[in-house]
């Protein structure tokens, strides 16, 4: 651990903070912290002003040149606005910071203290034990549910099994250890999310680490991963966030060392059932509350990555926020915005040749369709589903959405907009997935 007076211009707002998750670029994250907790954010720089003093130093770790903030995000974003108030992400927020930096006594200073601490595992330990106090903004503020996740889902801490030591058991057991020690806490974090576990065979269900894929495969593919991590062939900089956790995983399909789709656990035959006396009828579990959002509440196996930040948002009011009961009008809007933002990206990652400047959304979709037909990832019956995204007459259909959105006589109803999530959400996962 080290304190030291570092340049403002040299601090990152960390475009990976938890309490957004990934996004593309530091400009991001602080609209982003804008958008979230403004109020929050304006009493925090007007404290700023009235203390003269930030007072906690902001956690930081090294990046090349500069410095990323893991800890402090909000302070040193307010003071970075102080400084420069063109920054701001809105109009009224910039005339807001510029008047505030006129009530600044002195000169804004242009080095601030910081704690600095290289080791990113270390980083990690101290955020998790941080974050109490809210104070209307001006203390460190606490991490909601979605945070606490973002941050689970990054470093595979606090998730329940512990991932590494079943695989190293895995691996001892089949005599396929590396010479070295395996550094736990970094393969914990790579294979913190279920679905890059996914890609390497395993999965976590009910608390037990399980075989998907055929064992042997699978096996190769955890002792790659577990010698590139003990050798340092990979480090903790290698896998800090999901997009560099995709790049190690997808040069390994690129190798051949993930186990494919065909290669599935060995079923066993069923043991021949042995006759026993009738068991007493089990007590009838009581019937659980409907989901009242339009996304149901599991698990899509989708990887957010920080280009996915919109779209994760309009996600997580659609599972989490809007209800159909309450909300159907916003719902139907959001549902038709999600499914043109993940078309869109599914031609732009996969850079899709076939769709042209004038197609229309349904247009597009057949395209994408199709082409995610060709890789084999529906069959011919879902790929007639979206083509009737193009004819009118058909409730599940682009005309249906868009009169959703523009007709002022079009009754929109919370069971269509089910069926339609129910048809589509297929689609929509897999061109998030592209």
């Amino acid at each position: 651990m080290a304190y030291r007076q570092l340049p403002l211009t040299s601090l990152v707002i960390n475009p990976a903070n938890d309490r957004h998750g990934e996004l593309e670029n530091e400009t991001a994250a602080i609209a982003q912290l804008f958008a979230s907790q403004e109020q929050h954010m304006r009493n925090l720089a007007k404290d700023l002003v009235a203390k003269g003093e930030i007072f906690e130093p902001p956690l930081v770790f090294p990046d090349g040149n500069k410095f990323v903030v893991a800890d402090g995000n909000r302070r040193t974003t307010c003071l970075k606005l102080l400084s420069a108030p063109r920054r701001a992400p809105t109009v009224d927020l910039q005339q807001f910071f510029a008047e505030l930096r006129q009530q600044w006594k002195g000169k804004i200073p242009e080095k601030i203290e910081c704690r600095v601490e290289s080791d990113r595992d270390r980083v990690d330990d101290i955020l998790f034990r941080r974050h109490t106090g809210v104070q209307g903004g001006i203390g460190q503020s606490n991490w909601n549910d979605r945070m606490k996740n973002n941050f689970v889902i990054r470093t595979g801490k606090g998730s329940g099994l512990h991932v590494a030591d079943e695989i190293e058991a895995r691996l001892k057991s089949a005599k396929m250890l590396p010479h070295r020690k395996i550094p736990r806490s970094n393969m914990n974090r790579l294979l913190s999310s279920e679905t890059l576990r996914n890609r390497l065979g395993i999965s976590v269900r009910k608390g037990r680490l399980e075989f998907i894929r055929e064992e042997q495969a699978t096996l190769r593919a955890l002792q790659r991963v577990a010698t590139d991590l003990a050798t340092r062939t990979i480090t903790l900089e290698n896998i800090w966030d999901t997009e560099s956790k995709l790049e190690y995983i997808d040069g390994l399909d690129r190798e051949g060392v993930l186990p494919t789709i065909a290669a599935k656990p060995k079923s066993t035959p069923a043991p021949t059932p042995t006759p026993t006396l009738p068991l007493p009828p089990k007590p009838t579990p009581p019937k659980l509350s409907p989901w009242p959002h339009l996304i149901p509440n599991v698990d899509y196996g989708i990887t957010w990555t920080a280009h996915l930040q919109r779209h994760r948002e309009i996600w997580e009011e659609l599972q989490f926020k809007l209800e159909l009961s309450l909300h159907p009008n916003a719902i139907s809007v959001l549902l038709r915005v999600l499914i043109e933002l993940s078309v869109d990206n599914f031609i732009k990652e996969t850079s899709l040749t076939t769709v042209h400047e004038n197609d229309n959304l349904a247009r597009k979709a057949i395209k994408v369709a199709e082409d995610i037909y060709s890789r084999n990832e529906i069959d011919k019956k879902y790929l007639g589903v979206i083509k009737k995204l193009q004819q009118g007459e058909h409730l599940i259909s682009m005309d249906t959405l868009n009169r959703y959105v523009h007709s002022p006589n079009f009754n929109v109803s919370p069971e269509h907009l089910k069926m339609l999530w129910s048809t589509l959400s297929t689609f929509v996962v897999l061109c998030l997935a592209a």
